[in-house]
């Protein structure tokens, strides 16, 4: 049974690692709104260093933190998340997922299923979509609407020559690459706008680069270039509209720290209304069976391990991706 929200709802937090000491435990620490619950991680040494960090307590049993938590936030490696935000779920947890929700299509329908079956509310963070001024320019681009194609590059640099970061040395990203990890983002505005997608061509390029072809419920089509891999003087992320009223280009963003706030908001507004979030779990599922079908198309495998879900709207897409063309 889902947990009934106070005055200051009680947040934890599952993870340790860079986007996790960067953009999570800050958003938490610094909300008015909430009480910063605790944090867990894989390595309770570094549970216990991000916890004094942040002025809230370490917990080496995660079960303990569902239960002194409302909800919890997840900044784990999607296929580490996925079964975790099922406990969490079950535990009776309001849940904030990162993106992509697993790297499996079964993995994130368990969670999908879970939130349901718990009641519980959900949100994928999908920085775009909570970001200031990105998420005004999507509900004003999905309200206008008339788009006959979109075109999106989304270049990062994260594997090119000099790169420093500490993301680098994340294996899952590593693994799976720019489709995976920044395909989410592009995805995230593509299907509020445009509609879900009904039908995919895909190809590879170097290194990890994929570039998509899309088309969409609503008639349009899209492209999107994803890598992370770029040289550094080449890296940008630029999504641009053409319709109708002409062409619209994604706005800049500054930071996640705002924005995750802002999905803190979107997550405790849904828990206190029992409407879905428009980036709830089930469009997490959605990003998921799309971004699979895109691998398969890339990969050499056989019939039976592939899966194709992206041929059309899945099914009780309405809370997800096909939902998210009616609303913002």
């Amino acid at each position: 049974m889902a947990k009934q929200l106070g005055a200051k709802p009680r947040i934890g937090l599952l993870g340790t690692g860079p986007w996790a000491g960067h953009t999570h435990a800050p958003a938490l620490a610094g909300h008015p709104g909430i009480e910063f619950s605790g944090v867990w991680g894989r390595r309770p040494e570094a549970a216990a260093a991000l916890a004094d960090a942040s002025g809230t307590r370490a917990y080496e049993d995660v079960d303990a933190l569902f239960a002194a938590s409302d909800a919890v936030a997840l900044a784990l490696p999607p296929d580490v998340q996925a079964p975790l935000a099922v406990r969490a779920a079950e535990a009776g947890c309001h849940v904030l997922l990162d993106k992509p929700v697993a790297t499996t299509v079964a993995g994130a329908r368990e969670v999908a299923e879970a939130v349901e079956a718990a009641g519980v509310a959900s949100v994928v963070f999908c920085t775009l979509r909570f970001a200031e001024p990105t998420a005004r320019w999507i509900e004003e681009q999905t309200a206008a609407g008339g788009w006959f194609l979109g075109e999106a590059h989304w270049l990062g640099s994260l594997y090119g020559t000099g790169s420093s970061s500490a993301y680098a040395a994340s294996p899952w990203r590593r693994e799976k690459g720019g489709l995976w990890d920044v395909g989410p983002h592009v995805l995230s505005v593509y299907l509020p706008v445009l509609g879900d997608v009904s039908e995919i061509t895909a190809a590879r390029g170097p290194a990890d680069t994929h570039h998509l072809v899309l088309r969409h419920t609503s008639g349009a089509s899209s492209t999107a270039t994803l890598t992370l891999s770029a040289p550094p003087e080449a890296a940008e992320a630029a999504l641009t509209l053409y319709g109708t009223g002409g062409r619209a280009e994604l706005p800049r963003w500054d930071g996640a720290v705002g924005a995750f706030g802002a999905a803190v908001d979107a997550l405790i507004g849904s828990a206190r209304t029992g409407e879905p979030d428009a980036c709830d779990a089930r469009f997490g599922l959605r990003l998921t069976e799309i971004l699979t079908e895109a691998e398969r198309l890339t990969v050499a495998e056989s019939p039976a391990e592939a899966e194709s879900p992206a041929a059309a709207p899945a099914e009780g897409a309405a809370s997800g991706a096909a939902g998210a063309g009616a609303r913002p």
